[in-house]
């Protein structure tokens, strides 16, 4: 019997948007509105990055 469970590989790179408080530390980082991250993430998927990217877009555009 395996006493050791395997843990699912974490990603630094990309956020879990299944993990409440990656989502928001990140949201509140970027410093965007729910609505706003939710649109950005939609745009761009899960990688940081590309999060980052896109919300410097949507600031410049507001």
């Amino acid at each position: 019997m395996n006493k050791h469970r395997s843990r699912p590989a974490q990603f630094r790179n990309s956020v879990d948007m299944k993990d409440k408080v990656q989502v928001k530390v990140l949201r509140k980082r970027l410093k965007l509105s729910e609505a706003q991250f939710a649109d950005a993430v939609e745009k761009s998927g899960s990688s940081i990055a590309a999060l980052v990217k896109e919300a410097t877009n949507l600031k410049l555009a507001n």
